[in-house]
């Protein structure tokens, strides 16, 4: 993870508000005539006690009490306006943000995903991006709103004398720095509590949901206790992190008022000090007092940020880890479309990290052919088929479809030239038909049945109750292996692409479903090329060229 300061986050969330500057613009104006309403609100009332006191003061009382009430009418209805356009800016730009992570995670996807926990991710794409909200709605304004409110507040003190001006100012700057300082100071002595709750928060998403994932496991052998055990300690630790930085909390805070009260009382006896010496009245000690002490709400509004903000940074770090990720592979866009007239691999060496997986393999896929690959587990069979899919880039070597290299073929027009079906083939929580669509968004019923017969699933579709309209569970999970294989099948041939990549197509169905749907698949290979690996000997029959691959070497 890469690490970055809390300003660096801080600049680089704030640059995604310029598409609404208006709106923020807005929303401060509000909140600095919100603040000035509320404190002037006390400052009134000073001046009402005042005119009790002895006539002649500011206004008469109704006039002081009718502008009271119109502060706190106006008050509310500011307040309300600022919050609606904050929020508003944040629910777009959280709209905005989710955007920009999904389409970062196509890119990335999936050479950079695999591997990658996927409750983290989870963690990232939900509560992370969510976190944001505090951001763009309770700080961006509430800073602008501070310096602004602070800056008319020490004019309006200053009326009464220029000295009270310049300790206003000075009380003011100083909360603010110190509001400002406290949190950074103590993210750097905690360790990073923000960033470890976080991480931490992502590590419990991913610890549940592998328990979920293997609940018939856990009660199959018998540890419930010991996963319930694993999630009591996480949240624990969770726990002990958000104590620490609440405890943080409430440090800043305390520490933040005990200054508020020391300018409060400099105030106070520097105004009592001028009216003494004759400089000022009565009401130059009593104003200029009660408007320092109802001027800090603003800048204790920052210092109250300082908690949330470190876990808010943390999430914003995180954010932009994924946003920043250099995909393995970059999408090829505006080179000239090509139609698919055969593959070669040529001389081709792959490794994950320090693994040689394939070195110096090369074979021909000719148009129009079925190629078998067969070889053990872990042979790099596989790994294969990832590189024409063009998942990964090849170390050394080419590959090369139609005479010309794939990282030279639109990613677009290479997509469409192939249908990949893996070992695991994943569906969603939606129908059959929606699941099958996939392969093809306008597919017709009549299309989509015809791939499901090729496949040999049709018949076993028609049984359900409600047919291609049956929902399939979350993750497939109310169907068999063999079923889900089929219907991985069906899309690939539904998808319709003149280059067909099966990796153990068949490892999930008996003998007898094996042998229909390669004869299918013999039988329907006009226009198609068809490369089949599998482990087993006994699928290659259907093949015209059969590749041994061993040790990623090719025989």
């Amino acid at each position: 993870m890469k690490k970055r300061s809390g300003f660096t986050v801080m600049v680089r969330l704030a640059g995604l508000v310029k598409p609404l500057a208006g709106f923020m613009v807005l929303a401060i104006a509000m909140g600095l005539a919100g603040h000035l309403c509320a404190s002037f609100l006390t400052i009134f009332g000073a001046y009402g006690v005042l005119e009790v006191l002895g006539p002649g003061a500011l206004l008469s009382l109704p006039a002081l009490f009718a502008a009271m009430v119109i502060f706190a009418l106006l008050r509310g209805a500011l307040r309300y306006g600022e919050q609606t356009c904050n929020h508003y800016i944040a629910f777009k730009l959280l709209a905005l943000i989710r955007d920009k992570v999904f389409r970062a995670l196509r890119r990335l996807c999936p050479a950079k995903l695999e591997g990658r926990d996927k409750g983290d991710l989870i963690a990232v794409i939900t509560s992370d991006i969510e976190l944001l909200e505090v951001f763009y709605a309770h700080t961006i304004s509430p800073i602008a709103i501070a310096v602004l409110f602070c800056a008319v507040l020490c004019l309006f003190i200053g009326s009464f004398y220029w000295a009270l001006g310049l300790l206003a100012l000075a009380a003011l700057v100083f909360v603010a720095v110190f509001a400002a300082l406290i949190p950074v100071l103590t993210s750097r002595f905690s360790g990073d509590d923000g960033l470890r709750f976080r991480n931490g928060a992502g590590e419990l998403s991913s610890y549940v949901l592998d328990s979920l994932r293997g609940l018939d496991e856990i009660r199959q052998y018998g540890q419930g206790r010991q996963r319930l055990e694993g999630m009591a300690a996480r949240s624990d630790a969770l726990a002990r992190d958000e104590e620490r930085m609440k405890r943080t909390a409430g440090r800043n805070t305390a520490c933040t008022n005990a200054v508020i009260l020391l300018f409060d009382l400099a105030m106070l006896f520097a105004s009592v000090l001028l009216c003494l010496r004759g400089a000022l009245d009565f009401a130059g000690v009593v104003i200029p007092t009660v408007a320092l002490m109802s001027s800090f709400g603003p800048v204790v509004a920052l210092a109250n940020l300082g908690s949330t903000l470190q876990n808010t940074f943390a999430a914003g770090n995180r954010v932009l880890d994924l946003l920043e990720e250099t995909p393995a592979v970059q999408d090829v866009t505006g080179r000239e479309e090509v139609p698919f007239t055969g593959a070669q691999v040529s001389h081709v060496t792959f490794s994950y990290g320090e693994e040689t997986i394939l070195e110096d393999l090369s074979l021909a896929i000719p148009e129009g052919s079925i190629t078998g690959i067969v070889g053990r587990s872990g042979s790099g069979k596989s790994t294969l088929l990832r590189l024409l899919m063009r998942f990964w880039q090849t170390r050394q070597g080419s590959i090369t479809i139609s005479d010309r290299p794939i990282d030279e073929i639109n990613t677009q027009n290479l997509r469409g030239m192939e249908s990949y079906v893996t070992q695991e083939t994943v569906l969603f929580h939606d129908s059959i038909r929606s699941n099958l669509r996939i392969a093809k968004r306008d597919a017709t019923d009549a299309e989509i049945e015809q791939a499901c017969r090729k496949a040999s699933v049709h018949d076993f579709i028609m049984s359900l109750p409600q047919g291609y309209d049956t929902p399939v569970g979350e993750l497939g999970d109310t169907l068999s292996g063999g079923e889900r294989q089929r219907l991985g099948l069906a899309r690939a041939f539904l998808h319709d692409a003149p280059l067909m990549l099966l990796d153990e197509p068949t490892s999930n169905l008996d003998s007898l479903n094996e042998a229909v749907i390669l004869r299918s698949l013999r039988e329907e290979r006009q226009g198609k090329t068809v490369v089949l690996v599998s482990h087993r000997a006994s699928t290659m029959w259907v093949t015209d060229t059969v590749w041994s691959v061993e040790n990623g070497r090719m025989s």
